[in-house]
């Protein structure tokens, strides 16, 4: 969590005036991606699996990778 934690940090308040409103929405933009594509990762890109580890329903996950342009394919072996 690395990055993450680095994303973090160059939140000061300027970010936060800047944000305001969609902080949330800009927070999740950063991590959202990164994090499903590392659950698909560890799962060969098995969907199901990925989702029970993020702790979301399938059919979100399903939703999030279309939304997000990401091809689960690649991590199947």
């Amino acid at each position: 969590m690395d990055n993450v934690d680095k994303k973090l940090v160059e939140i000061d308040d300027s970010l936060y005036r800047e944000k305001q409103g969609v902080l949330y929405k800009y927070i999740l933009e950063i991590v959202e991606r990164p994090l499903i594509e590392h659950a698909l990762e560890r799962t060969y890109g098995n969907q199901l699996k990925a989702a029970k580890i993020l702790g979301i329903n399938r059919n979100t996950m399903r939703t999030k990778i279309k939304k997000l342009g990401i091809d689960p394919n690649r991590w199947k072996i």
